[in-house]
């Protein structure tokens, strides 16, 4: 007799639960029975007794029967012609009564039809399911398709009513999506390499923003780096945050990866902005421009205070606006709505969530600043709609269509954000195309975005509850990360069609020559983590990748966008085989590209051409930083070593690492031999070794070389220590120069000489 627990396994290996998972260190973690019945939960699955669990498995063994067409169905062009299953429930002999048709439509409402008579068709299976019959009808189309995304409705129609509920027709729409073989890559880099510089553009030091980077700022350096010959600017996500500390203000903690955040926008760039006098007045008024001079003096941004004067002049500048140029028709206002109209129902989504979210702020204050619903603090309870009274949990409820109604303009001022975005954005991009990058600007994705944010919101259909996204113990992270914010259930994504994905990846390639996709292992499989447990606990689910490959490639040819894979961290079997296959550029670290177990460097040559190289990223140290082991020092004050004794073997290995990596630069005639009386001295960080281990990697064949602006500029402290929250300020950190001087200086100059100086040696050491 079967035991609950064998079900309980059988039924995690039908929905993709892992049963036991390798680290990176070799050693096998068997998924425990507990984690497995928590995560089936997380999935919607119930799992209380045995007879659920049996149930459950029924169902999912049957479903492709009792379903009359699979959601969705995604192939590769070559694939073609489309063929469509069907399963239709009907007895023996009733065959020949049949009709079936269909008709099948592109995304501008074209479409062509197709039938089949009952004695013209073809059964290719049958199957009784509880004392039913199903047969399984392929259905082929005619002709071949061009890549992109089709509906196709289904009717099958009998003069007799046999169908289940006594119906004489079954019908249903499905989504076909044809897709490319591979990303998109540009002309002039199917053969060359290029390089780029990466930005914090929150960090940005300049005499004219307002505290943060801005749009203007990022246009002024990506044409900086276009006259230097880079062929891109790279950044952190723009994603929508909350802009409010401790948890509020990494730009990999979004609310919604659809949209952006407004704490970047150019305000004096902005037309109502420079046509308003009150609004001038009010800038130029000085408690304002006191206030504005001191976020700009501090060296660690105020999120909180920078987007609060913004949105009081953004505020301003949409009363004019809304009526000068939304009621009143203006040529402004009639762009607006052909974006309104564009984004739809998308955007109307995450503008009221903003707007609830406002009017609940404004409520909770008046009682004196605590929900009393949940008891917790305002603003914490702001940006989480679980937080929210009952009435606003659902998005398609009465209470948020009356809201919608009531607050209208509240809602249009969001909109009107975004839009004003929009512009700015566009004009960054047009920036870098009109200077004649190859690239020009590229954007990154996180991997996913907080549980009480708009995107959980929306889609609360396809979001898993009570169960965080992370990963499981490894060199870096012992104890394993939790990333705090939910995932998509694999089954749900596929159910719908995949649209919360499209949609994702379509914005996020928009004016990107190039998109980073964080953690792009988590298309093969994402670790969850149960709330209540530990990241050790944790496990390992399975998502349908190819499908998700197949549908970034084709949104990237659409959008001839590059993309870039970041493949760190635990990796699956074949996971980075399949991402070249379908030309998705590997993500290499200097720090980590080592002869494992052997701790020396890689040689150049010996990595892939089909990636992009760097040193760092914002989690790990910068150049300057790695050299003084300065983010060892902070571990050991914010108490992350065990002891002494871990913390003094990491100091030994940093200085072992710094000698392999003089080691391997002076092997490519990088760096000179050590003149020196003591042939074991460790030279200090400069520019001229910072530059001499950028030009090492311009030895390389990766299509990119990606500069981070830290290491150029000296700074010892990395934007973000992994593990903290409010310890170290993550994400707060400003540049040690100003945006002028850095621009007028020589270390972005001598990075183009480097790249340059590394093509040639590399065309000489292929030749010899």
């Amino acid at each position: 007799m079967t035991s609950y627990d064998e079900m309980i396994d059988e039924l995690s290996i039908l929905c993709g639960i892992a049963p036991q998972y390798f680290d990176i260190f070799g050693q096998s973690h068997i998924t425990a029975i507990e984690t497995k019945k928590a995560i089936l939960k997380a999935m919607r699955r119930k799992v209380d007794s045995l007879e659920e669990v049996k149930k459950e498995i029924d169902d999912l063994r049957m479903k492709p029967w009792k379903s009359f067409m699979e959601p969705v169905t995604v192939i590769s062009a070559r694939e073609q012609p489309v063929t469509m299953p069907i399963h239709v429930p009907i007895e023996a002999g009733s065959e020949r009564g049949l009709s079936i048709s269909w008709v099948v439509e592109d995304e501008t409402g074209d479409g062509c039809k197709g039938f089949i008579s009952g004695d013209r068709m073809t059964v290719s299976q049958e199957r009784q399911i509880d004392g039913v019959r199903y047969i399984k009808v392929n259905l082929v189309e005619i002709s071949d398709r061009g890549i992109g995304y089709y509906w196709v409705t289904v009717a099958c129609t009998h003069p007799e009513p046999i169908f289940p509920g006594g119906k004489t027709k079954l019908e249903q729409t499905s989504r076909v999506i044809i897709t490319p073989d591979a990303c998109y890559m540009p002309p002039q880099l199917q053969q060359g390499r290029a390089w780029g510089l990466s930005i914090n553009l929150y960090s940005i030091r300049s005499g004219r923003n307002w505290g943060i980077g801005d749009f203007t700022d990022f246009k002024t350096i990506v044409g900086a780096i276009a006259c230097l010959k880079g062929e891109f600017v790279g950044i952190n996500p723009l994603h929508a945050i909350p802009n409010a500390r401790p948890c509020g203000i990494s730009p990999y903690s979004p609310i919604s990866r659809l949209y952006r955040n407004g704490i970047y926008i150019d305000l004096e760039d902005v037309p109502e902005v420079k046509e308003s006098e009150d609004t001038r007045k009010l800038v130029f008024d000085e408690p304002f421009a006191a206030e504005l001079g001191r976020l700009r003096a501090e060296d660690f941004i105020d999120y909180e205070k920078v987007m609060s004067l913004k949105e009081t002049v953004l505020r301003l500048a949409f009363e004019r606006f809304y009526e000068r140029e939304y009621k009143g028709r203006g040529c402004r206002g009639e762009r607006f709505r052909g974006y309104l109209s564009e984004e739809g129902a998308d955007l109307e989504a995450f503008a009221t969530y903003l707007a609830i979210s406002d009017f609940l702020m404004e409520e909770e204050e008046r009682r004196g600043g605590r929900d009393t619903v949940s008891g917790v603090p305002a603003k914490a309870a702001r940006y989480s709609w679980q937080q929210w009274p009952p009435e606003y949990h659902n998005p398609s409820g009465s209470a948020v269509r009356e809201f919608r109604m009531s607050r209208a303009k509240q809602i249009l001022f969001y909109q009107y954000v975004q839009w004003i975005i929009e512009e700015q954005l566009r004009a960054v991009a047009l920036e870098a195309d009109n200077s004649g990058m190859t690239v020009g600007l590229y954007q990154d994705l996180a991997i996913g975005s907080l549980g009480g944010g708009s995107d959980a919101w929306g889609c609360q259909d396809v979001i898993a509850g009570d169960v965080d996204v992370g990963a499981p113990p490894d060199d870096f992270n012992r104890n394993g990360q939790n990333w705090g914010f939910p995932p998509i259930i694999p089954e749900k994504l596929k159910e719908t069609g995949y649209e919360l994905f499209i949609q994702t990846i379509r914005k996020n390639m928009k004016y990107a020559g190039a998109l980073r996709i964080d953690h792009a292992l988590g298309m093969f499989r994402l670790f969850w983590i149960p709330r209540g447990m530990s990241s050790k606990e944790g496990t390992y689910i399975q998502y349908p990748y190819d499908d998700m490959l197949r549908i970034i490639a084709l949104e990237s040819v659409r959008n001839r966008s590059i993309v870039i894979a970041e493949d760190l961290g635990t990796i699956g079997e074949n996971a980075r085989e399949t991402l070249a296959r379908f030309h998705m550029l590997s993500y290499r670290l200097f720090y980590f590209e080592r002869n494992y177990p052997i701790p020396s460097f890689v040689s150049p040559e010996k990595y892939p051409d089909m990636a992009l190289c760097a040193v760092t990223t914002h989690d790990l140290p910068t150049l300057y930083g790695y050299w003084a082991a300065r983010d060892i020092e902070v571990k050991k004050q914010l108490g992350v070593y065990r002891s002494d004794s871990q913390w003094q073997e990491q100091l030994k290995e940093r200085e072992r690492d710094k000698g392999l990596i003089i080691a391997a630069l002076r092997s490519c005639n990088i760096l000179p031999d050590n003149d020196t009386q003591d042939p074991t001295a460790m030279p200090p960080m400069s520019a001229e070794i910072c530059l001499a281990i950028y030009q090492y990697l311009g030895l390389t064949p990766c299509k990119l070389l990606l500069v981070s602006l830290d290491d150029l500029t000296g700074i010892l402290d990395q934007q973000n220590m992994p593990g903290t929250v409010d310890e170290y300020p993550n994400w707060r950190r400003k540049t040690v120069l100003t945006l002028d001087e850095i621009l007028s200086g020589t270390p972005l100059a001598d990075i183009s000489t480097v790249f340059e100086k590394g093509l040639a040696d590399r065309e000489r050491r292929k030749m010899k």
